[in-house]
């Protein structure tokens, strides 16, 4: 006969079902106690007494400016020093070939934007593999692009730029900072996707591009807003086109050159790199910190001016993006015959 307990459970049911109760909430206790260690293990982890981020480019720039305030925030969260140390020349890959040299122990990491990408895609020749020579460790910021003209323009919307360039081919002047730039291959894709022929006015930098679209010499520019903010801000120069396709609260009122062109898609992002064969602890702790610091009332303010929009990827969905990033430019530098010594 079957003993029941009070509830009318057969009793053996009963204390079967106790002794798993207790065994699930000792298995709960473990996995807890479990994290709990991995995190105090990852912040265990030893870092170099001094750090140094490398950017590069000149000081200055949207890279040099993220460095820093990475650099500010981030020596306090780990006890240590951190210095940015600015290593311009070839497109980003002597300071980029500086770390991918360096010690994998976390005292050197690399901080550029996708211009690194964009500059290996057109490259017949460069000093690093950056997809096998460095190991990304996270990414600070995606944002996107602006298309710009000057006041006196008569291209006023997506529409007009694209119905413009059909009625002129290779008469609308795209100035950009350099063969091989973000904004150089933007044109390009957009060339593809709308079926249209800009023409590439290469510059030596953002700067001169810039003046002379001020100067109505030259028909657009696609740049980051905080590079032409003030001039937008007086007037002298007006957005037509966001690059993306994302809701933007920092551009409202911009509408997205995918409205004429569907399918153009284009983000610009920020990003930290390690030396390649860097110990994974290492990477994990400061892909941590990092991504806290994005996350900071301090940062937030840093990527306002480009609405910009902060990431919280692992080193692993880093890499993904990075490797298909390059693979999208590399794939037009090739089509477009793009790719030069």
């Amino acid at each position: 006969m079957t003993t029941l307990d009070f509830f009318g459970v057969p009793a053996q049911v009963a204390r079967s079902a106790a002794r798993f109760a207790r065994f699930a909430g000792l298995a709960a206790l473990v996995a807890s106690a479990a994290l709990v260690s991995f995190k105090a293990a990852a912040d265990e982890v030893t870092l170099p007494s001094l750090i140094k981020i490398v950017v590069p480019f000149g000081p200055g720039g949207s890279n040099d400016i993220a460095a820093r305030m990475v650099a500010q925030l981030l020596g306090p969260r780990i006890g240590k020093s951190v210095i940015v140390d600015n290593r311009p020349g070839a497109s980003g890959f002597i300071g980029a070939g500086a770390v991918a040299r360096a010690p994998k122990d976390g005292s050197t990491l690399l901080l550029t934007s996708s211009s690194m990408v964009t500059a290996a895609a057109t490259k017949q020749t460069v000093p690093i593999d950056i997809l096998n020579d460095l190991a990304p460790v996270s990414i600070l910021s995606e944002s996107p692009l602006l298309i710009i003209v000057a006041k006196q323009s008569k291209i006023k919307t997506p529409e007009d730029l694209v119905a413009a360039a059909r009625a002129n081919p290779d008469m609308i002047t795209n100035g950009t900072p350099g063969v091989g730039t973000i904004s150089h291959l933007s044109g390009e894709l957009l060339n593809d996707i709308a079926n249209i022929k800009l023409r590439h006015i290469p510059y030596t930098g953002g700067g001169p591009a810039l003046i002379d679209l001020l100067g109505d010499r030259i028909d657009i520019n696609i740049v980051s807003n905080s590079s032409s903010a003030a001039y937008m801000a007086d007037g002298t120069l007006r957005p037509i086109a966001l690059s993306w396709t994302k809701p933007s609260t920092s551009f409202p009122n911009v509408p997205p050159m995918a409205s004429a062109a569907p399918g153009f898609d284009v983000s610009q992002w920020q990003a930290v790199w390690a030396p390649a064969g860097t110990p994974k602890p290492i990477l994990d702790r400061l892909n941590r910190e990092i991504n806290e610091i994005v996350k900071t009332p301090e940062f937030a303010v840093l990527l306002r001016d480009d609405g910009g929009v902060p990431q919280a990827d692992t080193p692993a969905e880093a890499d993904k993006k990075i490797r298909a990033s390059y693979e999208m430019w590399s794939k037009l530098a090739k089509a477009k015959n793009l790719v030069f010594d």
